[in-house]
């Protein structure tokens, strides 16, 4: 093998990967004291641990604070739940290109900046902070589109997977965009939060 193969080999690889890092970084400090601010905004006390899963959305369709409440939180996902392997859709479904209004509340923390530099490279729909207690997972299922992870706070049993493939993504103020289409969980082994901000992605694609 040359070793113009093998570079080209090495780029195919990392285009086709389902964890795919960004080219784009923000200050990891920063990150954090917003997500603090958040947090004491919406009345979590994370020293108390945390909801098995929670959601904060940061952002909501103009006008409409209803967007962001309930099922509207989560959106449509498809799992297969039990032995029979016979996919069933939950939630409802979203709009995600009518997220478009970032919440006043939180317009003056960091993640107003955040919000307005992903969106000049990005096609948003929902950005929320996604909160993960200890020794938790999510079911296993997939999204309608991609995802954008900003991890916030991690630690190294916080693992997601996606089809076979494990990955951890470290709070280092890097960004990842993952193959959500594909059936995929999420799980936090350690014994500290996982909190991640997550965004949908309207214009990515996966090889």
């Amino acid at each position: 093998m040359n070793n113009v193969t093998s570079l080209t080999e090495i780029k195919s690889a990392k285009i086709s990967s389902d964890f795919q890092k960004q080219d784009i970084n923000f200050d990891i400090a920063k990150l954090r004291n917003a997500c603090n601010e958040v947090l004491k905004i919406k009345g979590f006390d994370t020293s108390l641990g945390i909801p098995h899963f929670a959601a904060i959305s940061l952002n909501q369709i103009p006008g409409d604070p209803d967007s962001i409440k309930g099922s509207k939180v989560r959106g449509v996902y498809w799992t297969k739940p039990d032995s029979t392997g016979v996919e069933v859709s939950r939630d409802v479904k979203i709009d995600e290109s009518k997220y478009t209004e970032f919440v006043k509340d939180f317009e003056h923390t960091y993640f107003k900046e955040v919000y307005d530099e992903l969106s000049k490279k990005y096609k948003l729909g929902r950005v929320r902070l996604l909160l993960k207690e200890p020794r938790s997972t999510l079911s296993w299922h997939r999204d309608p589109e991609p995802r954008l992870h900003i991890p916030i706070y991690t630690n190294p049993g916080a693992i997601m997977v996606i089809d076979k493939r494990a990955q951890h993504m470290p709070a280092d103020g890097s960004v990842w965009v993952t193959n959500n289409l594909k059936y995929h969980n999420a799980f936090n082994g350690g014994e500290e939060n996982r909190v991640h901000l997550v965004a949908c992605v309207l214009d990515y694609k996966f090889n």
